[in-house]
């Protein structure tokens, strides 16, 4: 029965907007994580079914000392109606149930009849259409293996390199992200081993520009890069890749179940230039003396996910839902607040925002505000040219939106349906050239602070207390 509870907490999870559904099935213990998400992902697609069956039957006013919540009860009816039966020995919760199905069948099949179908499948909610439009992207994972030796991994598995909708074997090379190989959408990859081994990683096309345009140093043993917001892993792990492994990522991740995740991706892509750390990046003091080398930090925060249509995330979208005014507007006061952060480090020398959102609230605005603020006019920030910014790429941001503040060809957008990936929004702040650190004297004691703690000066330090003893 713990696999229900399970089943039916990720379930409350969603309805509390704590994530995507991919990204809280993926916090799930490995060991059970397939099957349970099986029953949440099915119970999804029959849920408006299964509510009114529920409420039909009375099964939960009835059992209310047995069952007392909704969730629990759509994943027991779900496998009770549609599936094998309940996967669990006799209990009370079981047995509430199982005394409720004659009256369950028949609420459900009344509804067949209402609704003029023959076949439970035809009660299923169907996915949004623009998903079909999204190839199953794969991120060659370059710090185990290479992408020729991938591609001809796969065409030695009979795919052909011929375009992701050639057929159901074709595959193609991205043409603006490095390593990024497009397979057809209906493919699946839990099952292959180099999924399973870390050889390749499942990542949007889109999710791929922020580690790319960040562009990192590569093979740089002094590098010094931070991921504001790192879990599940997909983005820091492309860092690291894109460093060669080398220099030092700080991960940052301040929920304890999202850091397992973490971890666990870490280690399975062979990241081993990376330090996980479980806290919040808001929390960080930008003059502490590991953090404040960073020059490059990505930003990738909590955002309203609006702009995600592939596979999954349809399942929680109601046809009259609206995504409130508010909630925006408190999700881009809290992205403010990263970025000016970000921009208080005192080596920081670019900045990528980014988010799966298509909100100008949260994208031209928050980017606005950004470049009007204390912090970006004390540091000299400013938005990268369009050169630097996937200059390849057609669809920019909405100059509409901007307010006057800055180019909107230096931003990035990506339409769901329309470019072959989910909706994304990419930005990139650099600090002007030749541009002086304030030098009050609080930041004068931080400069000082920090060249005492570099590795040159640690050794000097440690090598003159030993001759002094």
């Amino acid at each position: 029965m713990n696999f229900y509870f399970e089943a039916s907490e990720v379930l409350n999870r969603l309805d509390a907007k704590e994530g995507s559904i991919k990204g809280i099935l993926a916090t799930l213990p490995e060991n059970n994580r397939s099957r349970t998400a099986a029953l949440v992902i099915e119970t999804l697609k029959y849920k408006s079914v299964l509510f009114d069956v529920i409420q039909a039957s009375k099964l939960l006013t009835e059992e209310r000392k047995k069952i007392s919540s909704l969730n629990l009860a759509l994943v027991l009816v779900h496998d009770t109606l549609l599936a094998n039966g309940i996967q669990a020995g006799d209990g009370p919760i079981k047995q509430a149930i199982l005394r409720h199905k004659t009256r369950l069948k028949s609420e459900l099949q009344r509804i067949k009849i209402k609704r003029g179908v023959k076949s439970d499948l035809e009660l299923a909610q169907t996915s949004d259409d623009r998903a079909a439009k999204i190839p199953r992207y794969v991120r060659v994972n370059t710090s185990i293996w290479s992408t020729e030796e991938a591609i001809s991994f796969y065409t030695k598995r009979g795919f052909q390199l011929q375009g992701p909708f050639a057929s159901s074997k074709g595959f193609g090379i991205d043409e603006h992200i490095p390593d990024l190989l497009a397979f057809n959408p209906a493919l699946q990859f839990r099952d292959d081993p180099s999924y399973k081994t870390g050889k390749i990683i499942l990542q949007d096309k889109a999710s791929c520009f922020s580690a790319f345009v960040l562009s990192p140093p590569c093979n740089d043993p002094n590098a010094v890069v931070i991921d504001a917001t790192a879990a599940p892993g997909n983005k820091t792990s492309h860092l690291s890749a894109l460093m060669g492994n080398k220099g030092k990522l700080y991960a940052f991740e301040k929920d304890k179940r999202r850091f397992s995740t973490l971890k666990m991706m870490l280690a399975k892509a062979a990241c081993r230039n990376v330090e996980a750390i479980n806290a919040d990046f808001l929390t960080v003091d930008p003059s502490h003396p590991k953090y404040s080398l960073a020059t490059h930090i990505l930003l990738d925060p909590s955002c309203s996910g609006s702009g995600i249509v592939n596979r999954l995330d349809y399942l929680l979208e109601d046809e009259t839902e609206m995504v409130e005014e508010d909630r925006l507007n408190k999700l881009a006061a809290f992205q403010l607040m990263m970025i000016k952060h970000a921009m208080k480090f005192p080596y920081v020398q670019k900045i990528v925002y980014s988010t799966c959102s298509i909100h100008a609230t949260e994208n031209e605005h928050v980017i606005s505000h950004a470049l009007q603020s204390d912090e970006a006019k004390r540091s000299h920030f400013k938005l990268a040219p369009r050169n630097d910014v996937l200059p390849t790429w057609n669809r920019r941001g909405q100059p509409e939106e901007m307010k006057g503040t800055g180019d909107a060809d230096s931003l990035v957008r990506c339409c769901p349906g329309e470019d072959g990936t989910n909706g994304f929004f990419v930005s990139c702040f650099i600090r002007e050239h030749n541009s002086v650190l304030p030098q009050t004297e609080s930041s004068k004691k931080r400069k000082g602070e920090i060249e005492e703690v570099t590795p040159e000066k640690r050794k000097k330090k440690r090598k003159k207390k030993v001759k002094t003893e």
